[in-house]
């Protein structure tokens, strides 16, 4: 009976444990902040491991293009046509195919301007009620004929910008299929309301179009491992995933325009003057100076009059998940060679007069030094070339760039417009990295583009300037953005359509992410190998964001679960305060040094005001005017000292060691600090201890310690000196949204307020500018 009620007993203790442990995590001081993310992941696979590397079955599509396109510069128009070939590498057979038709996001059957919100202010821009207003009948693609490689039609399905080639019989794996598309659209003006990616500037002084074209021809849509075909619709903000392949592009433009594009020129002889390809060819042998190809008074001369003659540029580009290109009569061309992993690279820049003085002199010196940095931290360029444009806009596709930053007519500029200027050719050129090589699906999750090549612009900013002014890395950069309403905040892991704050989610808080990593959780060795790691596995190849978290883990042993499920799957701020200091002192003093001080604190303690007040109002007390009323403890010395207190501490001193003798005699000062997650993500302590003797230093503890409580954790210090003030991260490097409670004893800042001369004068007197004055002032 006994055994049966222990084993009752124990049953009863294990289920209570764990449902109070249950409890406990929830409700209390533990919500999993630690464990593993387990099934919030994909489970690795044949096509993707668990150690973040592709399977050694892993496989992707390829699409190879031949493409012919002409220019209308009269109507702004493009007529194309495309032969695609698809080769099915994947074990799968499939019955259709996806295409893309981005330029259906303008056309009358998008839903994007359908699902736009708009309201109407008291006070609205022309460019704002225009979008309201728009009406979108004239744009998107206009034909689309398409067929089979021997010329049969082939049944197609137009789902908005989506397009589904019905094959007339299976593709089975291994397989390839071609087909052929027809098309033509008219160019929107990017700079109206209807904005967008692509499209053309006009320049009304001199009557000239500058065109940049981006998503301009039907484009394979992405079939992979983990998703299937990645057919999400295109609204306009979750940008593009793509598929790898070779093009073969011949671009018709009226005879005085400069093209550029992604990939190789093939005939610079036809559409090159003599000068022209002699500067190129100096150019590809010029390492220290941008060579002017195109000059700016070669251009002016050329925005006076209209070609009506035609060139083809022909351009190859080999490995590319795109292709873009821009074309002017109105271009400056400048072009330098880059030393690159044992080859060279040309970095070129096409800009208008309107970008001078600016351009000439940085942008393609910026070019070279994005290709350097990037190139150090990930691997070696591998494109031929990177071009940056001055297009108003900031966008990205492989090997050329649309970027903004143009000064005042004068030829002045802010600082704001240059380092504007600096950092947006920085980033868009760093696109190449990310994901034009590591080719993310944007449609899905932007920042693992935006995010990660944020954070490499931060870095290769910093390596321009010491003193450049970044937006976006520094982590008390993004405190703002991380005090925001609940309301206005979503997790990073999500969908690109979804998100409110677009540039701060997306952009700024996986960049501050991962900067912390590097610089304060992981330390720049282990992060700069593993990241290192991460752009190599799958430089070419698809990644997901599993991909990236576990190559992180996987090459620097260290368990970062903790910190992907609270910057990237949560919205939690970091907001830890010192909540409490106690300091202590080892007792290591003699038995008449003990008594003597616990005699001077009994006396402190006896002593109070209405003792004071009594010497003088009450003459004499019972005890003295009374012996009958006095005892032992009236004429007793607690603090005297006995040969017992004597004899103990001898015994005590007698017992010890050496090395604990130096313990009691090192005058250690032990502070325990109290820390507090208010915010609820954790992060490391880093305190720093600012001594008495003007000194200090600073102490590093991993996340870890958060493990068994999440709301509260006691560290005590040990030091030799005594600290003054004690300050949690002293160099702002987590984010923390409250810097008032990182200081112990707390510090506080006065508010300022301005005084100013009031004006005198009487009661309800004019007391300034009148439209009366100033009608007045016009007629004198």
């Amino acid at each position: 009976m006994i055994r049966k009620l222990g084993l009752v007993l124990a049953v009863f203790a294990l289920v209570s444990t764990e449902s109070w442990s249950q409890a406990r995590r929830s409700e209390q001081n533990h919500a999993e902040r630690f464990e593993q993310l387990g099934t919030m992941l994909r489970s690795p696979n044949v096509y993707r491991t668990a150690s973040g590397a592709p399977g050694h079955m892993y496989w992707q599509q390829q699409a190879n293009y031949v493409i012919d396109v002409e220019l209308n510069d009269d109507n702004q128009s493009i007529t194309g046509k495309e032969t695609v070939t698809y080769i099915n590498n994947s074990p799968d057979v499939l019955t259709y195919l996806w295409v893309q038709l981005e330029e259906n996001q303008r056309g009358p059957e998008s839903d994007a301007p359908k699902v736009a919100e708009s309201s109407i202010n008291s006070r609205m821009t022309m460019r704002t009620l225009e979008g309201i207003l728009w009406e979108n009948e004239e744009f998107g693609y206009k034909v689309l004929n398409v067929k089979d490689s021997e010329g049969n039609a082939l049944p197609v399905a137009v789902n908005k910008t989506m397009m589904r080639i019905d094959l007339p019989e299976p593709l089975k794996s291994g397989a390839s299929f071609s087909f052929s598309v027809d098309w033509s659209f008219n160019i929107t003006d990017r700079m109206s309301y209807i904005s967008g990616r692509p499209g053309y500037e006009f320049f009304p002084e001199d009557g000239n179009y500058l065109y940049t074209m981006a998503e301009w021809f039907p484009r394979m849509a992405v079939y992979s491992d983990f998703e299937g075909w990645q057919n999400k619709q295109f609204f306009g903000r979750g940008e593009f995933a793509l598929v790898f392949g070779d093009y073969e592009v011949r671009i018709t433009v009226p005879a005085d325009h400069m093209v550029g594009a992604t990939g190789v020129l093939q005939n610079p002889e036809e559409v090159l003057s003599t000068t022209e390809l002699e500067r190129w060819n100096k150019a590809k042998q010029t390492y220290d100076n941008p060579v002017i190809i195109r000059t700016q008074a070669e251009a002016e001369k050329l925005e006076k009059g209209k070609s009506s003659e035609k060139k083809t540029w022909i351009f190859k580009a080999e490995n590319v998940r795109d292709f873009a290109w821009t074309s002017s009569r109105k271009f400056i061309w400048d072009a330098m060679a880059v030393k690159q992993g044992g080859k060279d690279v040309m970095a070129m820049s096409y800009y208008a007069k309107e970008g001078n003085p600016l351009w000439e002199q940085y942008s393609t010196r910026v070019v070279a030094h994005t290709i350097k940095s990037y190139s150090a931290k990930t691997f070696d360029y591998p494109y031929p070339t990177a071009i940056s444009v001055e297009g108003s806009n900031g966008m990205e596709y492989p090997m050329i760039c649309f970027n903004y930053g143009r000064p005042d007519k004068d030829g002045t500029y802010s600082e704001a417009v240059k380092y504007g200027m600096i950092s947006v050719i920085i980033h868009e050129v760093g696109h190449n990295f990310f994901p034009m090589i590591v080719n993310s699906d944007e449609r899905q999750w932007t920042w693992m583009d935006e995010g990660l090549n944020t954070f490499m612009q931060f870095m290769a900013e910093q390596e321009w300037d010491r003193n450049y002014p970044s937006r976006r890395g520094p982590a008390h950069k993004i405190v703002p953005y991380m005090r925001s309403e609940k309301q206005y905040l979503e997790p990073i892991m999500t969908n690109s359509e979804n998100i409110i704050q677009f540039g701060p989610n997306a952009y700024a808080k996986p960049a501050t992410a991962l900067n912390i990593l590097r610089e304060t959780v992981m330390g720049r060795e282990l992060f700069d190998f593993a990241f290192k790691e991460y752009a190599r596995r799958w430089m070419f190849k698809h990644p997901t964001p599993e991909d990236l978290f576990r190559t992180l883990e996987d090459a620097s042993a260290v368990d970062l679960d903790w910190f992907w499920r609270g910057w990237f799957y949560g919205t939690e701020p970091v907001d830890i305060a010192i909540q409490d200091v106690k300091w202590f002192k080892l007792d290591n003093r003699t038995p008449a040094e003990k008594k003597a001080a616990e005699k001077a604190e009994f006396e402190r303690e006896e002593s109070y005001i209405t003792k004071e007040f009594n010497k003088a109002d009450v003459p004499q007390t019972v005890l003295e005017a009374d012996p009958a009323t006095r005892d032992f403890y009236n004429s007793y010395d607690r603090f005297a000292i006995t040969p017992e207190d004597e004899d103990e501490y001898k015994r005590f001193m007698a017992s010890l060691s050496p090395k604990e003798k130096e313990l009691m005699n090192s005058n250690l000062n032990f502070y325990e600090l109290t820390f507090e997650n208010v915010g609820g993500l954790v992060m490391p302590l880093i305190i720093e201890f600012q001594y008495a003797d003007g000194t200090s230093e600073i102490e590093r503890i991993p996340a870890e310690i958060w493990k068994l409580n999440e709301t509260e954790v006691t560290k005590v210090f040990a030091k030799e000196k005594e600290v003054v003030q004690f300050v949690l991260d002293p160099m702002r490097e987590t984010a923390d949204i409250d810097e008032s409670s990182n200081y112990w004893p707390r510090q506080y800042q006065p508010s300022r307020f301005e005084l100013f001369k009031g004006r005198g004068g009487a009661r309800g007197a004019s007391t300034g500018d009148n439209p009366m004055k100033r009608a007045q002032s016009k007629r004198k």
